[in-house]
């Protein structure tokens, strides 16, 4: 899928049990969401049913439940919004958003480590 719809921050939140539980029943979502959230069962019920009509998941019946799984990876939607969010705020470009990161004091030592380790390994992959 090369453009995603846009869903909510509550759709998102629907999103994220059904990718990490695919395939999930109606029921099953609504268990979970109802110990994170205080939705009550037709908002989530609701809510599925954007989804699936923004093409997000699909659904088949199984008894009286529907059944959910996802169209997108959570891989893939992640890139999608990142791009998305450079796209909007810093032109495309990856190095001012981390030099914003880094000038505002919002990354912590290891978080620094991390990315040190991380262009390191690229840099390394590069070379060779």
């Amino acid at each position: 899928m090369e453009t995603f719809p846009q869903i909510s921050n509550a759709e998102l939140e629907v999103m994220k049990v059904i990718w990490q539980h695919a395939p999930i029943n109606t029921n099953e979502v609504i268990d979970k969401l109802s110990k994170t959230t205080s939705w009550n069962p037709k908002t989530i019920q609701t809510m599925l049913i954007r989804l699936k009509k923004k093409g997000v998941l699909s659904a088949h019946k199984e008894g009286r439940v529907f059944v959910y799984t996802p169209n997108v990876a959570e891989s893939d939607y992640v890139e999608i919004e990142s791009k998305s969010f450079l796209n909007r705020f810093y032109n495309g470009a990856l190095g001012p958003m981390v030099l914003n990161f880094l000038e505002k004091d919002r990354l912590s030592e290891e978080e620094i480590d991390e990315l040190y380790q991380i262009l390191e390994e690229r840099k390394q992959r590069k070379k060779g």
